[in-house]
């Protein structure tokens, strides 16, 4: 089923007699998803508001995420939270959508400086289990609204209702970004690095270490974005302030650091691979100890 009105969307759920199974572009069979009728919000699609001056941006569920970025790029403005495409990861296809990205709160590496994607939701409406038509929140930051749904609806995978319109506010891209890549470092002093960056003043907005880099070699990744007058300041000052690691290397290429952070976004290490992935969330320092006990396990880290 897939309705083309939000109205056809409530009467759906109105009559229906069993469970359904909510998608937007099928790309995320993760949370807790049924066996029911397929319901897809692909059709509901469409940017509706957009004003750069006030940084917001109002779209149906079924907008493609693409065509979102598409739109905030010709601005100069973009999605902060970064939000992951777990195509890769997951084996799926289809086209990402925006209504998936709030329902799952699918977040990337900007988040430990930006926030999460509810984070960045001013407002929603969405269809009940009773077909009610509601709306809360709005498309300005300031909103007193009672009750959070907002929030509330963010991460919740359509288990309290199927969005129909979600309203985000947007940020100015970066001039300048560069990456830090340290290599050689083994679990421990990585993370204590990260650590150190993260503590500093220097604004890090990435923080990740992959057991195996390009080269097979450890690699420890930090980002930094900005003005580039700013971005070179602060790269020097995280070089002298990390000199005791090693050399480390900076890449100020754009094209190479939206890469190198895109890989890190969609967990790309992941891609094909055999067996389970897991995610766990631990504090910081517990992570290597914990990495170390799963004998036999392949990890990186992503702060």
């Amino acid at each position: 089923m897939t309705p083309k009105t939000e109205d056809d969307l409530a009467r759906i759920i109105a009559d229906a007699d069993a469970p359904l199974r909510i998608q937007g572009g099928g790309t995320r069979p993760i949370g807790m998803p049924t066996n029911g009728t397929i319901l897809s919000t692909s059709a509901l699609s469409g940017i509706e508001l957009y004003e750069p001056g006030s940084l917001t941006l109002v779209a149906r569920a079924g907008t493609p995420v693409a065509e979102i970025e598409a739109a905030l790029d010709g601005e100069g403005q973009r999605l902060a939270f970064e939000p992951m495409d777990h195509r890769g990861l997951l084996g799926t296809s289809g086209t990402p959508t925006i209504g998936g990205v709030a329902a799952a709160n699918v977040s990337g590496p900007r988040r430990i400086q930006s926030g999460a994607a509810r984070d960045f939701m001013l407002g929603v409406r969405f269809v009940d289990g009773r077909g009610q038509i509601i709306k809360n929140g709005g498309r300005v930051m300031k909103n007193v609204t009672g009750y959070d749904l907002v929030k509330l609806m963010a991460g919740s995978y359509g288990t309290l209702g199927v969005l129909t319109e979600v309203s985000l506010k947007v940020l100015p891209k970066p001039r300048h970004a560069a990456t830090l890549r340290i290599e050689g470092l083994a679990d421990e002093a990585a993370v204590s690095a990260l650590g150190r960056a993260l503590g500093s003043p220097y604004e890090v907005s990435g923080a990740a270490h992959l057991q195996g880099g390009n080269d097979g070699a450890p690699t420890t990744l930090l980002r930094l974005e900005g003005f580039e007058n700013s971005v070179a300041y602060r790269a020097a000052e995280l070089q002298s302030m990390l000199a005791d690691l090693g050399q480390i290397t900076v890449d100020a290429s754009p094209e190479e650091t939206e890469a190198t952070w895109a890989a890190i976004r969609d967990v790309a290490p992941y891609h094909d691979a055999m067996g389970d992935v897991w995610r766990i969330s631990v504090k910081p320092t517990d992570a290597p100890g914990l990495v170390a006990s799963l004998r036999g396990a392949r990890a990186f880290y992503d702060w």
